[in-house]
């Protein structure tokens, strides 16, 4: 179809130890990261027409009204925007919002743009949330949050299918492979899973490994037709399929602490993909924890409930294995600015477009994006391709 969408190009921030090497606030670096993104497709600022966005909860930046702050900083107008916010899985939602939007011609030119100084600025302080509302049940009673969220849904795994630390630590150090072929990550250095556990216990049972980095970072992906895209120099990724759930806020309010919405939301991206498991090349999963990957993988069905553990052991998600995994290092060596989500896509499209150098997956043709939002509160899954 001559308005099918298709992303025609992506953006990250270059840093160093962690911090932004370029560009001071969370606007700077979203405009710079779009500006990119833009100059990649071969496309102006005065042609977007599609704005979304979405910002941490508590942190410095756009606020509530997202993508009128950010939109009136890039200087633009647009007819359509998104700000939803459903934590680390907002970007992936976004990309299946702008893909709507830009085959029932609501924009033309959509971009999807996140932005987060939090470690230069010291601004992570998700704790001590107002006791209100949904948070009035669990933030009296002092749970680390999100932390201690997912080290309960961690032990709920190891008690009912006998899950390791050991096998956590394998995701670590899997993530810390791909790293290591990643010049931009920003942890590298060699990961084992006895330094895995060898590092501080922050809630029993995750260690300090096995949480993701806190960095700055930023970026943008711009999707149009794939009309517009055939007078571009660029190689077009199709967003086949996507598909968006949610089921609760507090931890305590989790149906099942061994699974997330990712049980619905990959079945049916797939589906609208018209691809099988089988069919997919590379894999991109929020990893937020590692817990958080164990239960990603079994909920997408790459592998049954209770099986996580053995499925990531042995080496088959890092380098050199059969089942290519957060290719860049993922939020727990490359980079977590907070919310990661729009990094899983960004990764996915430079890796069907064959750009990744040491870390690229051979032949990739098909790869599957999952963001996770909260205390594994939310997921949106989409699937990419190559015509």
């Amino acid at each position: 179809m001559a308005r099918e969408p298709v992303i025609v190009g992506v953006a990250d921030a270059a840093l160093e130890r962690g911090r932004l090497r370029e560009a001071g606030t969370d606007l700077q670096v979203q405009a710079l990261t779009v500006r990119r993104a833009l100059d990649e497709a071969g496309l102006e600022m005065e042609e977007v027409d599609g704005l979304l966005t979405a910002g941490m909860w508590g942190q410095p930046g756009p606020g509530a009204m997202a993508t009128v702050t950010v939109g009136e900083y890039l200087g633009i107008r647009p007819r359509f925007v998104d700000g939803t916010n459903i934590g680390g899985a907002a970007f992936e939602a976004h990309l299946a919002h702008a893909a709507m939007a830009v085959e029932a011609g609501y924009c033309d030119v959509a971009v999807i743009t996140y932005g987060s100084t939090q470690k230069s600025s010291r601004s992570r302080k998700l704790g001590g949330r107002p006791p209100v509302l949904n948070m009035q049940f669990q933030e009296p009673w002092g749970l680390h949050n999100p932390l201690g969220g997912y080290a309960l849904a961690a032990m709920r795994h190891m008690h009912e299918f006998g899950t390791t630390g050991e096998q956590l630590a394998e995701i670590a150090v899997a993530a810390r492979g791909w790293a290591g072929l990643n010049p931009a990550a920003t942890r590298r250095e060699p990961l084992t899973v006895d330094d895995v556990l060898a590092s501080p216990m922050i809630s029993d049972p995750l260690h300090a490994l096995d949480a993701c980095l806190v960095t700055d970072g930023g970026g943008a992906v711009v999707v149009t037709t794939a009309e517009r895209a055939r007078d571009l120099d660029v190689t077009p990724v199709h967003v086949r399929g996507y598909a968006e759930g949610q089921t609760h806020l507090n931890i305590l309010s989790m149906p099942d602490l061994t699974t997330t919405t990712a049980a619905q939301t990959g079945p049916r991206a797939m589906q609208m993909a018209g691809v099988r498991h089988d069919d997919i090349d590379v894999v991109e999963v929020y990893d937020s924890f590692t817990i958080t990957v164990l239960v990603t993988l079994e909920a997408l069905g790459f592998c049954g409930r209770g099986e996580g553990g053995a499925f990531v052991s042995g080496g088959r998600i890092a380098p050199g294995g059969d089942f290519p995994l957060n290719t860049n290092g993922g939020g727990l060596s490359c980079a977590h600015p907070g919310m990661y989500g729009i990094f899983l896509i960004i990764e996915a499209v430079r890796q069907l477009r064959g750009e990744c150098g040491e870390r690229q997956v051979p032949n990739a043709r098909t790869a599957l994006v999952n963001g996770t939002g909260g205390m594994l509160s939310s997921t949106a899954t989409c699937v990419l391709g190559l015509d």
